[in-house]
């Protein structure tokens, strides 16, 4: 029996149909000619009103996008192209995906993974990041400034900026009196009204002060318990936000919150909301008590770590195989900073380093971080992005700049042979050579699914085989006397 190319045709189908990433086949005039389920999967459409009708057709205004560009560059030059793309779906929710295109008999064959699920963890991370970094210079302004109106301008800068709302206001607690009075103002129109005055428990502040309880308005035309309608409809304010401010189990005084558009907020920006009136409280105490100032930026610091540790434990969690090695990781790194006389703030930051090294991880699709098979030029080349996925992640937080050495160099070898950007000598941080000592060691001395962890005699003498190569041979040397050590 005769095989025919129609069998064949028909053969390579039935194998696009089967793939897990989504398959498409656009003719040279824009049409769809092909599309697999996990394609109907993405396109959240169904197959008869793509099928037979062009691109354009489909989706209005695609021909003036970046992707259109790239899939008009592979129809034209017929050199496969592989983009990443935000997809807007009907009902507004957006994905992103990642694309490989290539020309086909017919015009262009596209490739697409759905990788939005990591695009939201690095964008979630980014966030938690701003975050920490608005409480850390909240925290700087606690200890630069002692004007109480300069700091409440700081302060209500960065709390309008991080929640992303139009105006704030802070009104502190008279316990002489027991009113509220204004503070400072931050995005108002005219001159604000506020609870100048108002006693204790009356109006919507009043009543989160004496309750201490966050209140959130998010129609401010259908609360009826919000006495201001005349200030919020000439400012435009849609919606509003009020949350006790309380330092060492006393009531300082309330931080509202407006904004020009009604709607709730998720419980996050809430949680986050409470932190910023709580960090605003101890900067306000702290024109009265200092003492108490430098428990709080314990807490602060304690904070951070433990966010890095969380940070951490995440990836941990997406690959059991690694599982404790930041942990121990961190620990040897720190042990051999020591043998290298590092100061105390210098190893905290190789700490904080080695606890975040694969944290560029988290933009990797996970169809290439947890593939059974080997990785194709394509993935290995996006693999070997994870350590400039770290720099960008990070570089930006000031408190984690001086960690950044090891995120971002430690997969760079003495030779010069390593990634991302082929250092050599003592180009490499010092930091990142001892990571990399490290790392190996752990990773060598672990049992994996697919071998045993190797012994002490065969760890040594690879990395005597590597000194010079891989690593620094004045490290190697310092590092085998010490885990040979170890117990």
């Amino acid at each position: 029996m005769s095989i025919t190319p129609e069998d064949i045709r028909k053969y390579e189908l039935s194998l696009l149909d089967n793939l897990l990433e989504g398959c498409q086949i656009i003719g040279f005039d824009w049409m769809y000619l092909y599309l697999n389920d996990a394609a109907i999967a993405h396109a959240r459409k169904p197959r008869m009103d793509l099928l037979g009708k062009t691109m354009m057709e489909c989706y209005p205004g695609i021909e003036a996008t970046p992707v259109f560009d790239s899939l008009r560059g592979v129809m034209n030059d017929r050199m496969p192209r592989r983009v990443q793309n935000e997809f807007t779906y009907p009902d507004g929710r957006k994905g992103w995906f990642e694309l490989h295109i290539q020309p086909c008999i017919e015009g262009i064959l596209i490739l697409t993974q759905d990788i939005t699920d990591s695009k939201m963890a690095l964008e979630t991370a980014a966030a938690e990041l701003r975050r920490l970094e608005t409480l850390r210079r909240i925290d700087r302004a606690i200890v630069s400034t002692t004007d109480p109106d300069l700091l409440g301008d700081l302060v209500l800068d960065l709390v309008t900026a991080s929640l992303e709302v139009d105006a704030a206001m802070i009104l502190l607690f008279n316990p002489n009196t027991l009113r509220l009075e204004k503070m400072r103002t931050r995005g108002f129109r005219g001159t604000s009204d506020s609870d100048d005055g108002l006693r204790l428990g009356d109006g919507i502040s009043g009543r989160t002060a004496l309750e201490r309880k966050t209140v959130a308005l998010p129609d401010l035309a259908a609360a009826e318990a919000f006495t201001r309608q005349a200030m919020a409809a000439r400012e435009g304010f849609k919606s509003y936000f009020g949350a006790p401010l309380v330092a060492k189990g006393e009531l300082i005084g309330v931080l509202e919150i407006y904004h020009r558009q009604a709607g709730p907020r998720p419980a996050d920006w809430m949680n986050f909301l409470e932190i910023l009136a709580g960090q605003l409280a101890i900067a306000i105490d702290h024109q009265h008590t200092f003492g108490q100032l430098q428990s709080a930026n314990l807490n602060l610091m304690l904070a951070y770590d433990n966010t890095i540790e969380g940070w951490a434990k995440t990836l941990e969690l997406r690959d059991f195989e690694t599982e404790g090695h930041c942990k121990r990781v961190t620990i040897l790194t720190d042990e051999v900073a020591a043998l290298l006389n590092y100061s105390a703030s210098d190893r905290l930051h190789l700490r904080r380093g080695a606890m975040l090294h694969d944290i560029g991880k988290i933009g990797i699709p996970d169809a290439i971080l947890f593939k059974p098979g080997p990785l194709d030029d394509a993935e290995w080349e996006m693999m070997r992005r994870h350590p400039t996925l770290a720099r960008d992640l990070l570089a930006k937080i000031d408190f984690l700049a001086p960690a950044l050495d090891i995120p971002y160099c430690h997969h760079e070898k003495w030779d010069g042979s390593g990634y991302p950007r082929g250092l050599e000598g003592d180009a490499i941080p010092e930091p990142a050579r001892i990571f990399a000592l490290v790392d190996v060691w752990d990773a060598l001395n672990s049992d994996r699914p697919y071998r045993q962890k190797w012994g002490k005699d065969q760890i040594t003498a690879y990395y005597l085989d590597q000194s010079g190569t891989h690593f620094e041979p004045r490290l190697v040397d310092v590092f085998l006397k010490h885990v040979n050590a170890r117990k």
